[in-house]
């Protein structure tokens, strides 16, 4: 799949998460939030969005030492928000055990801290690994951070489509799915 022409959704994240998509150094999200059945096939909200990226609830506690330095302590969050990037879902993931994220400790930036947190959050829903193929756009684009845009939703609508025709993938296709099919396997073969 590719992105399309144009996005007009955004999934709000951790800016560290944000930057460590960004990056290539992180191609997982954990999520209880969005998701829906249909047809009895768990399914997310939007398959491809951009990048929108949060500070107010991040935690410098729940990111390695390695993200400390992409962290921005903010009291409020800003009145303009930088998009750079967009994602795509390649696969999603019904989280059976904390073996399994354990399983991947090393393909993503959350301390253990965090996971324990998503975990222990409405525990009686499950919880979902969300492979994400990370975009870089030839652009940055700034957008005002409107009330539209505020509290605690994973998605929020944008005003305005932001192009994202010349975006690049930011590793190789064959890369990605090196790593995608690692991530696959450790899950697969953790214990439940």
């Amino acid at each position: 799949m590719a992105l399309p022409a144009t996005l007009d959704v955004a999934l709000k994240e951790w800016a560290a998460v944000c930057d460590a998509l960004a990056s290539g150094r992180q191609m997982v999200l954990l999520r209880k939030g969005g998701i829906h059945e249909l047809a009895g096939e768990f399914e997310i909200e939007h398959r491809r969005f951009l990048l929108f990226p949060t500070y107010l609830h991040q935690n410098l506690n729940m990111l390695k030492a390695e993200a400390h330095s992409s962290f921005k302590a903010l009291s409020t969050e800003p009145e303009q928000i930088t998009i750079s990037a967009a994602g795509e879902i390649t696969n999603i993931i019904r989280v059976g055990s904390r073996a399994e994220i354990d399983a991947i400790d090393a393909d993503h930036i959350w301390t253990s801290s965090l996971i324990d947190m998503r975990f222990s959050y409405k525990p009686e829903k499950p919880l979902y690994l969300l492979i994400v193929r990370a975009y870089r756009l030839p652009a940055s684009v700034t957008v005002q951070n409107t009330q539209l845009y505020a509290g605690c939703k994973s998605w929020v609508p944008l005003d305005r489509p932001i192009d994202t025709s010349g975006a690049t993938p930011v590793m190789d296709e064959i890369t990605f799915e090196q790593r995608r099919g690692n991530i696959l396997d450790t899950i697969a073969d953790a214990p439940a």
